[in-house]
């Protein structure tokens, strides 16, 4: 790679080359990233400081809310820089760090989704075997083992990418390196990478997907055959916002990843990215306390506690 690669720099080329819509590209993202961080980090505050919260289930929330921020820190920030400082490079390396930790965040927070998944059928499923399986050592497992299976996936598709050639042009047609438009500039035959890369996505995505589909069959299958409404209804909402994240993050990364990326991306093209880029680690914390009891608890509880030491100080 070292010796064929003339491209010392890429141009991430953004949205716009207007003045004004790089501002807006800069706002909307600013206000996208300290959304995603107020939520996320609200919820990794109130999970460390209520011993209510003190369970799997919400140690893998706080697990899944500090991926998020670290998802959207890889990718946003760059791109406010560039569209605040009209420099649209970025080195060599950077873009091969950035994809890199981009992937690794992405495929990680997929995998603990499958871990929640398994952990919702455990607690629906096998109640009486739930503390035992899900111990705070099987539970730090479990957590550790999604972070590193998402950096080996990364280091697999990253480096089958950059083993490539790049002779130049070295615009890069979207707000950050990804591999649909890095793989447009290589002056190679690109298609054995681009097999190999939709080969290991679709092994990982079908494996995570498959595990969470089986487990969501057996809760499924359990929660009917609960007698009460009130039962069925209190299994049901635990699972609900699992559901709607596992569902916004696959559909809107296979939409991505799974289609034809054209030469010339359009406005659709370049503006798609930010759907599973951007959008998942802003809802995320939304869609998990809205209707959450527990979590709005520990926020009203944590709220008197601030307003009681401000009115101690005063």
């Amino acid at each position: 790679m070292t010796n064929q690669t003339s491209v010392t720099e890429f141009r991430l080329l953004g949205f716009s080359d207007i003045r004004e819509l790089q501002i807006l590209h800069f706002l909307v993202f600013l206000f996208a990233y300290v959304a995603a961080f107020m939520g996320n980090f609200l919820i990794i505050v109130l999970v460390t400081l209520d011993h209510h919260l003190h369970s799997p289930m919400y140690f893998f929330l706080k697990n899944m809310s500090f991926l998020d921020l670290c998802y959207i820190s890889a990718t946003v920030p760059k791109s406010m820089v560039n569209a605040i400082m009209q420099c649209h490079s970025i080195s060599f390396h950077g873009c091969y760090l950035q994809l890199f930790f981009f992937i690794t965040f992405g495929a990680a927070e997929l995998a603990l989704l499958t871990v929640m998944a398994y952990d919702r059928y455990l607690a629906i499923c096998s109640p009486l075997r739930y503390r035992t399986v899900m111990n705070s050592r099987a539970c730090v497992q479990m957590a550790a083992g999604s972070w590193l299976s998402g950096a080996l996936y990364s280091v697999l598709h990253v480096g089958n990418s950059f083993s490539l050639p790049f002779c130049g042009p070295n615009f890069v047609h979207q707000f950050f390196c990804d591999i649909p438009p890095l793989l447009q500039l290589s002056c190679s035959d690109t298609q054995p990478n681009k097999v190999h890369n939709i080969v290991l996505a679709l092994c990982y995505g079908l494996i995570c997907f498959t595990f969470i589909f089986v487990s969501y069959i057996h809760i499924f299958n359990t929660v009917v055959r609960i007698p009460s409404a009130e039962g069925r209804y209190k299994a049901f909402s635990t699972c609900l916002p699992h559901l709607i994240v596992v569902s916004l993050f696959i559909g809107t990364g296979f939409f991505m990843y799974m289609k034809p990326y054209p030469r010339v991306p359009s406005t659709q093209d370049m503006l798609a990215p930010v759907l599973y880029a951007v959008v998942p680690p802003v809802l995320n914390p939304i869609i998990y306390s809205l209707r959450n009891k527990e979590i709005k608890g520990a926020l009203r509880k944590v709220k008197r506690q601030a307003w009681n030491m401000a009115t101690y100080f005063q």
